[in-house]
């Protein structure tokens, strides 16, 4: 008879109570045989494979179960070593344990082993092995039968581990094989010590359930397993092992690839799950054909947690899905660093707010007939702790997605209507200059914007006509509703309203002239085509036509103009000379702080352009 280990007994199974000294005595091992008639017989019939062992382990006496149990007679174990019998030597930690147990140094042993019978036929078996009693040295040795149950718990486990549908390996059972390749043991001694995966969703497959019904879903995801076990068992010859292929879930699969050898092997594997789904499938009658969006990741095992791979693999699935479907996508650090960086701002929009985070600085606006200074735009700036300085183009369109758009907004034009205000106080005997700040038409909708501009009017002292509220032509051009209604209040109030970005989208010039606009700010790309390319070279004529049109035309409607984005002074001389009233640049300035503004109060040398 032998027997092998099936590994570490669990900590349960090892009582550790003391038996004291006074437990143990020097006496000869008691044997049945001198026990009462009864109490030999009650052995000797038991159902239960039993044996006494004295201090040595060897075997004082067994009863005929025993004996069945290990395919011998029961007379043949008596004198012999239990622990060869039962294979207590091989694991370490079973065979320490046993030997306390014979010493009276711990209470009890209960563990588990496989046991291979004479015939060749293997059984796992229950050991048991506690003390007798403190009258008699040794200790007394039971064996159950537990093959029946490991096998109905190993055909749960199945059950458990394996999706009906597709007989794949499932979510559950994917991550105990992700998680046990990335312990260091797994890959330091052996292997490449690299890890691959390849992330997979079928492209339109809810159409496959909500058409035809979730029976021909089933049948399809099937059949996508089958061939994913194809590409799978292709990509594992010649090689140590073949990829796992494991559905995870609704239309996604995952294959993992253990000890890859690096991301061309992940590549290939894409590529041939990509070319084994193109073929259509015909099933229940149906031709189906479908594709998959595919997220492949690759790296060191080394540093690599389960949850961080399926991160990544999920990410790039998706970067997969935006970029077109039907293809594979491999993870990118700097684009997914880009994303967190995104999502770590989206999540801290709200509290930085709160924390006064949010700064503005000022950009002139300058009248081009004079060169002096009119007014300014306001242009947040968000003194990130983390990532420094952010401009508005990394932060608005994210409060704008959740909302916070509306906090913020409200704390520009409080912030800006009072600075405005300030430098009015401060130069009594200027003329006072005006601020712009821009409105997202989600202020509009999500908030009372119109009560919001009258009342910190009226806490700041600022007169309406010396704030402007800039909308962008697409959002202007489409209102209708509330926001119209709110845009022809404000005017009402007094206060300007401004259209950003003019000529970039598609304008309803005969709408134009019933929207309560003042000012049209022409996009910097018109502006841009006003500069010489080289020495002696004319601008674009055909700029110049077009933003000569448009500024004839705002003029006729009763409009001014800005000309964005002005940064020579050639630019500067062909804008005035066209009629347009107002620029905006670095030729006369970048974005300052409201210190810098003050300074600039007064000064004419803009005609010239000085920065």
């Amino acid at each position: 008879m032998s027997g092998t280990s099936e590994g570490p007994t669990p900590a349960a199974d090892l009582d550790r109570s003391a038996v004291t000294e006074s437990d143990i005595d020097s006496t000869e091992s008691g044997l049945l045989v001198n026990r009462p008639p009864a109490y030999r017989s009650v052995f000797a019939v038991a159902p239960l494979a039993m044996a006494v062992v004295d201090g040595e382990g060897r075997v004082v006496d067994a009863n005929d179960a025993l004996g069945t149990l290990l395919g011998v007679r029961s007379a043949d174990l008596v004198g012999r070593a239990a622990s060869d019998l039962l294979d207590l030597v091989s694991d370490p930690r079973t065979w320490h344990a046993y030997r306390e147990v014979l010493r009276g140094r711990q209470a009890k042993l209960r563990c588990t082993r496989r046991l291979k019978q004479p015939d060749g036929r293997s059984l796992w078996a229950q050991v048991t092995v506690s003390p007798l009693d403190p009258d008699t040295p040794g200790v007394l040795l039971s064996v159950a039968d537990v093959s029946a149950h490991r096998d109905l718990q190993a055909r749960l486990r199945h059950l458990q581990m394996h999706d009906p549908v597709t007989r794949l390996p499932n979510r559950t059972l994917f991550f105990e094989r992700v998680s046990a390749a990335l312990e260091a043991e797994a890959y330091e001694q052996s292997g490449t010590g690299r890890i691959g995966l390849c992330y997979l969703d079928l492209d339109g497959f809810k159409a496959v359930n909500d058409t035809l019904g979730h029976r021909v879903g089933d049948l399809l995801l099937a059949a996508v397993a089958e061939r994913l076990n194809e590409c799978a068992e292709q990509a594992g010859r010649n090689r140590p092992s073949v990829p796992l292929v494991a559905r995870l879930g609704g239309d996604e699969f995952a294959l993992l690839v253990e000890d890859s050898t690096g991301t061309e092997q992940l590549a290939d594997l894409a590529e041939s799950v990509l070319k084994a789904l193109q073929a259509p499938f015909d099933l229940a009658g149906h031709r189906l054909n479908v594709s998959a969006s595919i997220g492949v990741v690759e790296r060191h095992a080394a540093g690599t947690t389960a949850t961080g791979l399926m991160q990544a693999a999920d990410t790039t699935l998706y970067w997969a899905k935006v970029d077109g479907k039907d293809r594979w996508t491999l993870f990118d650090p700097e684009r997914n660093a880009h994303l967190m960086t995104r999502q770590a701002l989206a999540s801290t929009l709200r509290p930085a707010i709160e924390r006064g985070e949010f700064r503005l600085d000022y950009q002139p606006l300058v009248g081009m007939s004079d060169g002096r200074l009119r007014g300014v735009e306001a242009l947040v700036r968000w003194d990130h702790p983390r990532f420094g300085l952010l401009s508005p183009n990394r932060f608005v369109a994210l409060a704008e997605e959740d909302g916070s758009i509306v906090p913020l907004g409200r704390w520009v034009l409080a912030t800006a209507c009072r600075q405005a205000r300030r430098w009015q106080l401060d130069n009594p005997d200027d003329p006072p200059l005006f601020v712009s700040v821009n409105v997202a038409v989600r202020q509009v909708w999500d908030s009372d914007l119109v009560a919001d501009v009258a009342e910190i009017l009226a806490e700041t002292g600022l007169a309406p006509h010396l704030l402007q509220l800039e909308l962008t032509e697409s959002a202007v051009m489409g209102s209708a509703g509330r926001p119209l209604q709110a845009l022809q209040a404000l005017s009402d109030m007094g206060v300007g309203i401004a259209i950003d970005d003019f000529g970039t989208g598609y304008s309803n010039l005969a709408y134009l002239s019933r929207l309560p606009v003042s000012v049209l700010k022409l996009d910097g790309s018109f502006v841009r085509g006003f500069q010489y390319e080289g020495a002696g070279s004319p601008p674009n004529p055909a700029d110049q036509v077009v933003v000569e049109a448009m500024i004839d035309l705002a003029h006729r409607l009763g409009l001014t103009v800005t000309a964005e984005c002005v940064e020579t002074s050639a630019q500067a001389t062909r804008l005035r000379s066209i009629g347009c009233d107002t620029g905006q640049g670095w030729l006369y300035s970048r974005p300052v702080s409201p210190d810098r503004i003050s300074e600039l109060r007064g000064t004419e040398t803009y005609a010239v352009g000085n920065p």
